[in-house]
C-alpha cells in the first residue's frame, strides 16, 4: 500500500515539476504560457506588479514581450513541493534572472535590476486532472 501511495505521489510531483518547467520554457510564448494558469490566476512578478486573471496576464505578457523586458530571461530551481490537499500543492523555488537587455538606440543605459535572483512560490491546483498555476509570486533576494 505504501508503494502505491509513493508511486502516485511521485507521478504528481513529476507532473507539477513539468508545469513549472513548461512555465520557464514558455516564458516568451504567450500562447503556450497562459494555458498553464487557472482562469483566476494571480501573479506577482519580480518587480512587485500584481496581475489577476488570465486576460490581464495575457495583456501584461504581450506588453512585456514587446519591450526590452523580453531580453530578461529566467531559470528556476525547484527546492520543495508540499501538498496541502491531493489537488493543491505549494512549490518553493529559486528564480535566477539573466538580464540581456542592451542600451537603447540613443545609447541610453539600461537600469539594472535590483536583484538577480528571487524566491518563487507557486500554488498549483489540479483542475480536471491537470495541474495549473493558481498563484505565483517572486520575492527578490537582495544583497
Amino acid at each position: 500500500m505504501r508503494t502505491e501511495s509513493s508511486t502516485a505521489e511521485a507521478a504528481e510531483v513529476a507532473a507539477i515539476r513539468q508545469v513549472v518547467a513548461d512555465a520557464v520554457e514558455f516564458q516568451n510564448d504567450v500562447d503556450r504560457f497562459i494555458p498553464l494558469h487557472t482562469a483566476d490566476t494571480v501573479v506577482v512578478n519580480f518587480g512587485g506588479r500584481r496581475v489577476a486573471g488570465r486576460g490581464a496576464l495575457t495583456e501584461a505578457m504581450r506588453q512585456a514581450l514587446a519591450s526590452p523586458l523580453a531580453d530578461v530571461i529566467t531559470t528556476v530551481d525547484v527546492e520543495d513541493i508540499r501538498f496541502l490537499r491531493d489537488d493543491v500543492a505549494i512549490v518553493a523555488s529559486v528564480k535566477h534572472v539573466s538580464d540581456r537587455r542592451q542600451p537603447g538606440a540613443d545609447g541610453e543605459p539600461v537600469t539594472p535590476l535590483h536583484a538577480t535572483s528571487g524566491r518563487l512560490t507557486h500554488i498549483l491546483v489540479k483542475e480536471g486532472g491537470t495541474w495549473r498555476i493558481a498563484s505565483a509570486q517572486t520575492t527578490p533576494i537582495l544583497g
